[in-house]
């Protein structure tokens, strides 16, 4: 999710000296919500405004659950079933889902996922059965289809704004560096967020364009439905009560970053990453670029998949009030922002995979580990402690990136037992043969979590898989290398 970048080095300086990061690490905050329950490969969370305090999960297979906003549930139901449908793997799937501002009164709901044959992004519309917690699986009306070259980088977030409208956002179209340079191409959606209006049909379509959309009636062969451009993978984004558009974009090869979404604007990718030139690499022109408002790098301190959430409105946890509240997918840290003071605040550090945020109908906070399946809320007092400290149990998680070429990323992590306190730890690298082609771990390790960096500039194009063994225990993951 990389973006525009900054001037010189004097602007970077300035900068520096104006975004300012405490270390103290704050309270927790985080507590586990809804016990009873988890979900495979949790990827959205949302709640209709529609009086009756429920909560949906939207799994990346595809498939959607509903239950009662209430700690104590033992079962969720099953509202929507699309596996059939959904290219699922990697970063593609169901994506995404958005309730219509009205959908109360006319059960209109809305998904963003990935199909196949062509590979293609899908933006529909169902409607809700009698039964309010059951999907007409049959009411699908397509109203987009934009095709995607890669696998990966598909963007996914579909959210209705204040003003009524669909803002859906498009990665680049995956690969890596954007190599079609699709983020500055007015002419398709790819690399976008774009802004429908769903309620007006318009030239044969089942949406119209708003009025103020930056390059409405252009005679540029522009695409209309545009609404800011120049982004590498926004995977998720949010609008706090003043209307302000967060939007987290994920990094190529050393930045992440958020910026703050205005209609026109152009964030600069792949021009820029971060604060930072990309293509070139040196003296790139940002002339009309939009700059981040914050970055961090690819370290364990920072992160390396930037994780989008919302603005803190709840009100009842003073220290976060008022501020944005995110996190990286694979080292697990949380942040918060202050737009005022320009100031960022690490929270805490969770043992896990933040694939997402939510917010119910009071704006209570929630975020979903992709690697357990469990929910997780932000709370005045921490009353279901979580072991924060130590993972609880061997994990080897899905290298990033993935395809990847020439390095990739790979986190596993070694819990404390009664009887072992030290480790003796493989991670090795095997080809499609089974071949042994590196090794990368072979060594006494303390518990806790660890990354590290597979180097593939020597091997050609293909399937590998790496195997992480202590023991009797192993677990073996596939990745892609590609040219």
């Amino acid at each position: 999710m990389p973006k525009s970048i900054y001037s010189a080095i004097l602007f970077i300086s300035i900068f520096n000296l104006s975004c300012k990061e405490k270390t103290t690490i704050a309270q927790s905050y985080i507590s586990r919500a809804f016990p009873n329950l988890t979900f495979e490969n949790p990827v959205d969370i949302q709640s209709p405004n529609d009086d009756t305090d429920r909560m949906f999960i939207v799994l990346q297979k595809g498939k959607i659950f509903v239950f009662p906003n209430d700690d104590e549930i033992k079962s969720a139901n099953l509202f929507l079933d699309i596996e059939q449908k959904v290219l699922f793997g990697g970063e593609q799937g169901l994506l995404g889902l958005a309730f219509h501002p009205n959908y109360k009164t006319n059960g209109k709901f809305f998904v963003n996922y990935v199909a196949e044959n062509p590979r293609r992004t899908i933006i529909s519309k169902f409607t809700v059965s009698d039964d309010p917690n059951v999907a007409n699986s049959k009411s699908e009306e397509i109203l987009l289809e934009v095709e995607q070259p890669y696998s990966n980088h598909n963007g996914g977030q579909i959210v209705f704004g204040l003003d009524g409208y669909l803002y859906i956002s498009f990665g680049d179209g995956g690969s890596g560096g954007d190599p079609e340079n699709r983020a500055q191409n007015l002419t398709e959606l790819l690399g976008k967020i774009i802004r429908i209006d769903i309620d007006k049909n318009e030239n044969g379509k089942l949406y119209s364009i708003p009025i103020d959309n930056p390059f409405k009636g252009n005679s540029n062969n522009y695409r209309e439905e545009i609404y800011a451009y120049g982004l590498r993978n926004v995977w998720r984004f949010s609008f706090d009560s003043k209307n302000n558009l967060w939007a987290a974009d994920v990094g190529q090869n050393a930045w992440e970053e958020v910026n703050l979404i205005e209609n026109g604007g152009n964030y600069g990718w792949r021009i820029m990453e971060g604060f930072h030139c990309y293509n070139p690499s040196e003296n790139c022109d940002r002339t009309g670029l939009k700059l981040p408002i914050l970055e961090y790098a690819h370290t364990q301190t920072g992160g390396y998949s930037i994780t989008g959430g919302y603005v803190y409105e709840k009100n009842n946890i003073p220290e976060l009030n008022e501020k944005y509240i995110y996190a990286d997918f694979v080292t697990g840290n949380i942040w918060s922002y202050d737009l005022e003071n320009s100031e960022k605040l690490f929270i805490t550090k969770f043992n896990g995979q933040i694939s997402t945020f939510g917010i119910d109908n009071e704006k209570n906070l929630f975020f979903a580990d992709y690697q357990s399946g469990g929910i997780y809320k932000f709370v005045a007092e921490n009353i279901n402690a979580i072991d924060l400290e130590l993972p609880a149990k061997f994990e080897l998680a899905q290298n990033y990136p993935n395809p990847f070429n020439p390095t990739t990323k790979i986190n596993y992590s070694i819990p404390k037992t009664e009887t072992i306190h030290k480790n003796f730890i493989q991670l090795k690298i095997y080809d499609s043969l089974g071949q042994e082609v590196s090794t990368l771990v072979n060594e006494i390790k303390d518990p806790g979590n660890y990354e590290t960096t597979f180097n593939a500039s020597s091997l050609v194009a293909g399937i590998y898989f790496y195997k992480l063994t202590f023991g009797k225990f192993s677990k073996t993951m596939k990745m892609l290398l590609l040219n």
